[in-house]
């Protein structure tokens, strides 16, 4: 009879922790509300399961409990009950499984007119690479990078000369303009995560991974790394900031490219004439504007 009683209180508490509880999800700042949706549809399927057990288990242990007067029934086999849970399960299986492969779907299909924003991780802080003013990431590769090239960026390639290249600093996005991540990784696994924007991917050494979103609110978040990536992963954070077209593009014209931060590397290991960038070059390049139709950072 007590542990029934445990069993009723520990059911309804937990429902009772869960609606007043104060660790509920930080509010979404961008358009993965349908992840939100996904999280919230498996703890209603899942909690009423779990409530269910529970409230059946402390029905039958007060039920059939001991008693002197009365034998055990043994019933091996019984069609109807089985019937019936393995339909129940069968739904139960599909509500948990729709929510997330719809926004799946939906997260690994990147809209065309996203904007191209790389993300470089290593131990133990976070890197940006943005496009130019020709809308394209130069390519890049891992047996270029040196100090004074720390992405890695092809010189010979020329859609890389003006990308704009952030190091140690805050991020910066364009509210409501949908945004593509490339995030690369430089020595081990790191995972890239902003709690506000409900999209995170892990940085996997060797290839290039992604995710994209729309950012739908301005503000600072923080961003964290969200896999043990060695003794200094707690210390591995960043911010990213989410700005108003206005204030993006004052932002964006304060920023260096590769050819200006980086003039030996970006003309190659011969001088060429015209690969490196004069100050009435870089005026040219930061000739900055972003809609939330543009396909390209102009």
């Amino acid at each position: 009879m007590v542990l029934a009683v445990v069993l009723v209180i520990l059911g309804v508490g937990s429902v009772i922790f869960h609606i007043w509880s104060p660790w509920w999800s930080t509010e979404i700042a961008s358009n993965w509300g349908s992840i939100d949706n996904a999280i919230n549809i498996t703890f209603w399927i899942t909690g009423v399961a779990y409530v269910v057990i529970i409230l059946f288990m402390a029905y039958c242990i007060y039920k059939y409990r001991y008693r002197a007067d009365r034998r055990a029934d043994y019933e091996p086999e019984n069609n109807k009950l089985e019937w019936w849970l393995t339909w129940i399960t069968a739904a139960g299986v599909v509500g948990l499984l729709t929510p997330g492969l719809l926004a799946w779907n939906d997260f690994v299909t990147v809209p065309k007119d996203a904007l191209q924003y790389e993300v470089v991780g290593k131990q133990w802080e976070w890197n940006f690479r943005l496009p130019g003013k020709d809308g394209k990431l130069g390519t890049s590769k891992v047996s270029l990078i040196t100090d004074d090239n720390p992405f890695g960026i092809n010189p010979k390639d020329p859609n890389g000369q003006d990308d704009v290249l952030i190091e140690g600093d805050d991020l910066h996005l364009p509210l409501g303009v949908p945004i593509k991540m490339n995030l690369r990784s430089l020595d081990v696994l790191h995972d890239f995560y902003v709690p506000q924007f409900r999209a995170k991917m892990d940085l996997v050494p060797g290839m290039i991974t992604f995710f994209w979103l729309t950012p739908t609110r301005t503000g600072s978040f923080d961003i964290l790394c969200a896999e043990l990536c060695g003794v200094g992963h707690h210390a591995m954070r960043s911010t990213v900031v989410v700005d108003d077209k206005t204030a993006f593009n004052k932002w964006l014209q304060k920023q260096e490219t590769f050819a200006t931060l980086y003039p030996k590397s970006a003309a190659g290991k011969k001088q060429v004439a015209g690969t490196s960038a004069g100050p009435s070059e870089v005026k040219t390049v930061f000739s900055t504007s972003v809609t939330n139709s543009s396909k390209t950072i102009r």
